[in-house]
């Protein structure tokens, strides 16, 4: 299963939050990342994604097929 099939959501941290961008993943339950960019973001989710996966499979759990759907963040 590649990791770039994974939908990901994208969005801009506000500044007192420290600003930049955040990655998540819908499909894979607390997997984010962020990033100083949008780009740096979606390069960040990438590791977390492969981690999420790798934890996972140590702890015995199954990992979630990608859906074919966007989640909306909201």
């Amino acid at each position: 299963m590649s990791k770039l099939a994974y939908s990901v959501v994208v969005e801009p941290l506000p500044p007192d939050e420290g600003g930049g961008f955040v990655a998540v993943v819908p499909d894979l339950p607390g997997c984010m990342s962020d990033g100083e960019t949008p780009e740096e973001a979606l390069l960040n989710i990438q590791d977390a994604i492969a981690t999420w996966i790798e934890a996972a499979h140590d702890m015995g759990h199954a990992v979630p097929t990608p859906s074919r759907r966007l989640a909306l963040a909201g």
